[in-house]
């Protein structure tokens, strides 16, 4: 084993030094056999100075062969704890930081996280398909059940809102995080995972059997209009196989409503597959617009990619994005601001303009290694700085969004470029918005009200607060309701019927003013939760996006403006 891991150590160092940009792979990443476009396991017969990069690498690989025998070999006879020794672990932290030198985004995995990579990539993952969410019950933390997906597992079991997750397999689950207790959860398609659960409904302990099956996960869980003529497609959850076609359903379906402009949400959107961000982009621009140029080493593979489309969509349109709004979706936000397709409103993406390249290895393993840069059509290329090396400062203070030492926004580091009606653009560090505005945000004593307001929902939801039998859930949920301004509401009598329920509670002591000064936002938390045991997560998630979302409401305030930026683009993009 530890020759075979020695071995695998070396060949990647071959592959950092010689494999060529040949394929891609957006943040979140390309399985090798799904895609005309997918990833290639070794390099092109034929590639430029093939022969000489291999004797290079040879000459270095034996100096660094020589060293890490050594290392390993004293290791091994003087370390204090050397029988100790897991070396899954020394050699799988070896490769991560020969990896982590080049760039962040280049890195390994072992079988079982390759295995997850490739599920993030499709349109569906194992399970029992159902939300599950960490909550304060008394002085304990415990994980309840917070929504089922339609024709899942867990929704044929039974289950719902507030069920409380006692054990996994025999094994107890109290204390335990939410990821925790979904990893417990998730397993091969056709196993039986064992729960026992306090029931919502009457609080009795049961035991139940459910067998792991496919469970849908569109990367466009919703679509609707927010108010007469105005559209709104959520694709918040990346690209994947099959974006493009989610998203001209969903025109189809706005359009049969009487859309005429729309709102398209690409926020925490990690990105995918560039093929995927090609094609949505497409959707939008006429034909031979250039969507992205793509540069590889040694111009090996440089490719360019044109819109293909002879009747776009044409709808006026406004892109929301965030900090976490990253590489595919950043492709598309970029395309759209270039060409003056769209206005881009919220906050300056993440900046990823690196490619990666999926290499699966032996024994189920793989690695992402960056092979490529993609550039915007103005020319600019959004990566945000690494050269410091440094992961912290990298995720959390790079891009457009870090401030120097008076507090202030750095200025764009790239070079300025302009888009079709000759507005300046920068790269150096994500999209930066046209229209910018900060979300929705929660303050400590706001993030404390989180588990009340939920453990209150669960009470009222199965009839336990008096005078309120209206809000009772006892039917099936209903997947398809459109909701309405006036669905589920919160009342004067509800809410001072909270305040009675909180004052119950000792461990919240929390004052009567305090909660009175937090109102509204006590309201929008009890009736997304009132809202999600009826109707599911993906309905009650408009309870935010219509009620108190200011990015949103930005994005429809400026509809008007993106609307003439759209119409000079296209009397820009026609002058000889």
């Amino acid at each position: 084993m530890k020759k075979i891991l020695s071995n695998v150590v070396l060949t990647l160092l071959v592959l950092t030094l010689i494999v060529p940009g040949f394929i891609f792979a957006q943040q979140r990443v390309q399985t090798p056999s799904r895609s005309t476009s997918s990833s290639t396991t070794s390099p092109a017969p034929g590639y430029p100075g093939r022969k000489s990069a291999r004797a290079n690498a040879g000459n270095a690989t034996a100096v660094v062969e020589r060293d890490f025998d050594d290392a390993l070999r004293l290791i091994q006879e003087q370390y204090i704890d050397g029988k100790k020794l897991d070396y899954n672990n020394v050699f799988k932290s070896t490769i991560i930081g020969m990896l982590r030198s080049l760039d962040p985004h280049s890195n390994y995995y072992d079988r079982e996280e390759f295995d997850e990579l490739k599920t993030d990539q499709r349109s569906e993952y194992f399970g029992i398909g159902a939300s599950i969410q960490n909550y304060n019950y008394g002085d304990q933390m415990e994980t309840f059940i917070t929504a089922t997906f339609a024709n899942s597992p867990a929704g044929r079991a039974g289950l719902r809102f507030g069920d409380r997750i006692l054990e996994v397999d025999g094994v107890k689950m109290s204390g335990k995080t939410s990821l925790e207790v979904r990893d417990k959860i998730r397993g091969p398609r056709g196993s039986t995972v064992k729960l026992t659960l306090e029931r919502a409904a009457d609080k009795r302990t049961q035991k139940i059997d459910i067998t792991r099956d496919a469970v849908p996960q569109p990367s466009i869980p919703d679509a609707y209009m927010l108010k007469p003529g105005v559209g709104y497609i959520d694709m918040t959850r990346g690209f994947n196989y099959t974006t493009t076609d989610e998203l001209q359903d969903a025109l189809e379906r706005l359009h049969a409503k009487g859309m005429n402009s729309l709102v398209l949400d690409l926020r925490n959107n990690p990105g995918g597959f560039l093929d995927q961000a090609i094609h949505v982009a497409e959707v939008f621009l006429k034909n031979g617009q250039l969507i992205l140029t793509q540069k590889g080493r040694n111009g090996f593979r440089d490719n360019t990619y044109e819109s293909r489309n002879s009747s776009p969509d044409l709808t006026p349109l406004v892109i929301l994005i965030n900090e976490n709004t990253a590489s595919a979706s950043e492709i598309v936000a970029g395309a759209m601001q270039d060409h003056d397709r769209a206005l881009i409103v919220g906050q300056t993406s993440f900046g990823k303009g690196l490619v990666q390249s999926i290499i699966p290895l032996e024994y189920g393993a793989g690695l992402t290694l960056t092979s490529a840069k993609y550039y915007t059509p103005s020319g600019r290329l959004i990566q945000r700085d690494y050269s410091n090396g440094g992961l912290y400062d990298y995720y959390l203070h790079g891009g457009m969004n870090r401030l120097n030492k008076k507090g202030e926004a750095v200025k764009p580091a790239g070079p300025e470029k302009k888009t079709d009606t000759g507005r300046a653009v920068f790269g150096g560090g994500g999209i930066s918005p046209d229209e910018s505005i900060k979300p929705r945000t929660m303050n400590l004593t706001q993030r404390r009200l989180l588990s009340p307001t939920f453990n209150f929902a669960r009470e009222l939801v199965n009839g336990r607060i008096r005078g309120f039998d209206s809000y009772r859930v006892q039917h099936d949920i209903d997947f398809l309701h459109e909701l309405k301004p006036d669905d589920l509401q919160v009342t004067d009598a509800l809410f001072k019927a909270f305040k009675d329920f909180a004052a119950d509670d000792p461990s919240l002591k929390l004052p009567e003013v305090l909660l009175d000064h937090n109102r509204s936002f006590i309201e929008l938390e009890l009736r997304f939760n009132i809202v999600t045991a009826a109707y599911g997560r993906v309905v009650a998630d408009r309870v935010f996006i219509t009620t108190d979302d200011p990015q949103v409401a930005k994005a429809v305030d400026v509809l008007p403006k993106a609307r003439d930026l759209a119409m000079g683009g296209a009397h820009a993009s026609v002058q000889p």
